[in-house]
């Protein structure tokens, strides 16, 4: 899995099978687990849930041993929002009482125009407020939320009237960065950079925001960049090197506090350091031999501008051409 990068893995722990308490609570509840994974799956990729018949994703009925702590807990939400979305006054609670659950059963907020976002690792609200220029505040008011912790998958209302300069696109089956960034007439950078990604590799149902022409601002200086996707074994020298730059200018372009790198991770590489080389997007059938000699080159030069350790290629995988 670490190997195939558009591969996601998943693991899921239920509880131990040496505990008796786990194992008796997988036995009772296994139905219920199994659909809230689906439920969340479905969720995080952004494709539509369909619930089982009799079950909707909008309401629960109230079972004997139920609290409104252990439903918040199995829907992923707060007491204080159950019983502000049923205008209950205490946790008491009657058997058979039905409750709504999630925040699509809510009206949104009249004439408020807003998009949807979902959040990814390393987001805040105050990072998305900067983002689509609104307020924690205001964030908290269309979501109503009761805390500025989130969860990463959970979708949030953006109000569009401060990110009129976006709007959304969801990745389809043969999608690569380099294609929707030329179907909207951006650049692969500034998709990069509206999305907060750290690697090319996209997943099929992922929301990408899409920053209108003339919505990115160029680096300080007014100069322009390519990027460049961290690869095992690389480091700012190795790559500063290779594109004839320095570790400071990558420092400062990239905003790094350090020298340490993830394997995935995309880096601004400034322009006049990659003039005499292009990119290329690996299509089905590509061999390095066929794209060295398309471009002139030779094998040997595309591993090492690449550092590859074999000749091994990914569909999508873009590759540094010397022109």
């Amino acid at each position: 899995m670490r190997e195939t990068p558009d591969t996601t893995s998943l693991l899921i722990e239920y509880g131990f099978i040496d505990n008796a308490n786990d194992v008796k609570r997988l036995q009772n509840n296994l139905l219920d687990y199994v659909e809230a994974v689906v439920r969340a799956v479905t969720r995080y990729i952004g494709v539509p849930y369909v619930a089982p018949d009799g079950i909707s994703e909008e309401t629960y009925v109230v079972q004997k041993g139920d609290s409104l702590y252990s439903i918040a807990q199995k829907f992923g939400t707060t007491v204080d929002q159950l019983k502000k979305w049923n205008n209950l006054t205490s946790n008491t609670l009657q058997i058979g009482q039905v409750l709504i659950v999630s925040e699509k059963s809510e009206t949104p907020p009249p004439n408020e125009n807003y998009i949807t976002y979902t959040v990814k690792s390393g987001d805040t609200l105050y990072k998305i407020a900067n983002e689509f220029n609104t307020s924690v505040q205001r964030l908290m008011e269309l979501n109503d939320l009761g805390t500025t912790v989130l969860s990463i998958g959970q979708t949030l209302r953006v109000p569009t009237s401060g990110s009129s300069t976006t709007n959304t696109y969801t990745v389809k089956s043969g999608d690569s960065l380099w294609k929707i960034a030329n179907q909207f007439e951006v650049s692969v950078d500034d998709l990069i950079n509206a999305n907060n990604l750290t690697s090319t590799v996209l997943q099929v149902g992922q929301q990408l925001i899409i920053p209108n022409q003339g919505s990115s601002t160029p680096p300080t200086g007014g100069n322009t960049t390519t990027t460049y996707t961290v690869k095992s074994g690389d480091s700012l020298w190795s790559i500063a090197n290779r594109y004839n730059t320095t570790v400071a200018e990558l420092r400062r372009l990239n905003n790094l506090t350090s020298d340490v790198l993830q394997i995935g991770q995309v880096l601004r590489i400034p322009s006049s350091s990659t003039s005499n080389t292009t990119t290329y997007t690996v299509k089905n059938g590509d061999s390095l031999w066929s794209i060295a000699n398309r471009y002139n080159t030779t094998v040997a030069r595309i591993r090492e501008l690449n550092n590859l350790t074999s000749d091994v290629l990914q569909i999508g995988q873009q590759l540094i051409i010397p022109q």
